[in-house]
Order: structure tokens, then sequence, then C-alpha cells
């Protein structure tokens, strides 16, 4: 008699409520199941399809009571045409020294994280994190994840992308920056450098995370044409509304 193996049933639980992050007034809840052992991988490449995120070993997608704020979002990497302002930044930036390395926290990549949250998300629980919170949001990972780093011609550490790598694409897990470079958008620019990186490997997907319409700090993502969002379990293109096409040159020049 043949024995099949067992495989361990995997678990989603609901978190308790919350307050919302995005929109004041608002409550929070998510449905989250661990990623571990040899399947964690392959587990998350079904569920960021799925419309799920992924923070340490954790995935989770929101299942807010009477509320639909939070839409999963990606960049169609190969049809994607920067607009005149996304042209504009890449120029801003055509100094920067960009390496792909390991998921592994610095004292140089914290002090900028330290000062980005300080001037862009003061109030908010992230800033309060110390050395070893970072050390774990970058580290904590159980499948193929790495920090971009962007530098100035000075050799000084000016962006920084926490990604994770998916058989169909690029997720941006987090970024953070310098925030008196405020020329550079340099939180535009490491999307549109990981579309760029997406089209050299021949990834057809930039995973963004969630698009809150009503939210002014979300709705940036959006912006980077043609764009799908999941629906009903449908992946379907975001209308442009109207928007005229613009023809423009490949983002091959954004150095890798």
């Amino acid at each position: 008699m043949l024995h099949r193996p067992t495989r361990r049933p995997q678990f989603f639980y609901t978190t308790a409520p919350l307050p919302c992050p995005y929109l004041a007034g608002r409550t929070e809840r998510k449905i989250v199941t661990e990623l571990s052992g040899a399947e964690a991988e392959t587990l998350h490449d079904r569920l960021s399809r799925a419309g799920f995120r992924r923070s340490h070993n954790i995935a989770y997608s929101p299942v807010c009571p009477g509320c639909r704020a939070c839409i999963p979002i990606r960049i169609v990497a190969g049809q994607f045409l920067p607009d005149r302002t996304q042209r504009k930044i890449i120029r801003a930036n055509e100094d920067l020294t960009t390496a792909e390395l390991p998921a592994r926290a610095s004292a140089e990549q914290f002090s900028l994280f330290q000062r980005y949250q300080g001037a862009r998300h003061g109030d908010g629980d992230m800033a309060a994190m110390g050395f070893y919170d970072y050390r774990a949001m970058v580290e904590d990972t159980p499948i193929t994840t790495g920090v971009v780093e962007f530098r100035d011609t000075n050799g000084r550490l000016v962006g920084a992308c926490l990604t994770d790598w998916l058989s169909d694409g690029l997720s941006a897990v987090y970024s953070f920056f310098d925030p008196e470079a405020n020329r550079r958008s340099l939180g535009t620019y490491a999307i549109l450098w990981l579309v760029a990186r997406a089209r050299a490997l021949g990834l057809p997907y930039v995973y963004l995370g969630y698009w809150v319409p009503e939210s002014a700090k979300m709705a940036y993502k959006s912006r980077f044409r043609p764009s799908e969002t999941l629906s009903g379990g449908v992946w379907r293109v975001l209308p442009d509304h109207g928007a005229a096409a613009i023809e423009a040159p490949a983002l091959t020049s954004i150095e890798a």
C-alpha cells in the first residue's frame, strides 16, 4: 500500500479590530497566515496573486467589515510607459548608483530609516522602532527577499527598498529615503527602478500592495500605468479615465 506524505494544513486567522492606519474613524481587521517551511515560497506566490502582502513571516489581507477601500494593485511592467513627470524623475536620479543586496540590516540603513520616519510618519508606530525591530523587518523572511540601495555620487545612502522576488514579479515591501532630497522624488524613483528591473528579468509585474483612493498618502500608486487592480478575484486593467498614452523611451537606462 502506498502512503501519501501528509501535508501540514494551512491555517488562516482573523486579527482583532484596530484603528485603520489610512482612513480616520474606520476599523481595520486582517486575515493572516504563517509563511514557513519548504512551501513558503510557493504559498507566498499564490497569496500575492490573490491580493495578500507579506510582513516578516506572515501573509495578510484586509477583511475590514463594511469597507473595501484597500485595493490590491500591480504595475504591468512590460507595457509601462512613464509619463512626463516620471521621465523627469528618472533624469533627476541618473547620477545615483544602485545595488541589489541580501536582506541584511545595517546601521546605515537604520539611520536613514529613522530620519525618514521622523520626517514623514512621526506619529506612526514605525517611528518608535529600534534597530532590532528594523532588523527583524528586513531579515525575518522565509522567502527570497533583498534590499535595493540607492547612493549618490559621494557614496551616501539616500534611499532603500525592501523587495520580495516572486515568480511573476517584484513586490515592493517597504521603501524609505532621505526626506531632505525632495527634488529627487525617491519614493517614485524606487518604483520606476523596480519596473525597469522586472522588465530586465522578464517578470511581468511589480506589486505595490494596496491602493487606497480615499487616502492622500496612498493615492500615488495609481499614477503608474498600465496597472491592474484586483476585484472579485480577477485582476483588471485600471482605466485611464481618458488620459492619452505618451510615447516614452524604455526604462533600461536606469542603472541596475
